[in-house]
């Protein structure tokens, strides 16, 4: 019995670091500003600097959306 208590603790450790790492990224992403500070190259006349940021807002959105159903999963069983 403890055993078992013990293996779904440590599983759900597991979800809750999964989720914090996928939190994480973008700010990861967004802090380096030395790496995405920069005209070229363009896409479709938008500098890179805008595209760039623009494109991760919508990768923050998928992976904000991700950590959520790992974190209410864990939840969910308890």
């Amino acid at each position: 019995m403890q055993n078992e208590t013990d293996a779904r603790a440590h599983r759900s450790l597991g979800k809750d670091i999964a989720a914090a790492i996928l939190l994480l990224i973008p700010f990861v992403v967004y802090f380096d500003l030395p790496y995405y500070d920069k005209v070229n190259p363009t896409l479709a006349g938008v500098p890179f600097y805008y595209w760039f940021q623009t494109l991760w807002l919508l990768l923050s959105a998928i992976l904000f959306i991700i950590a959520a159903f790992i974190l209410d999963s864990n939840s969910g069983g308890d």
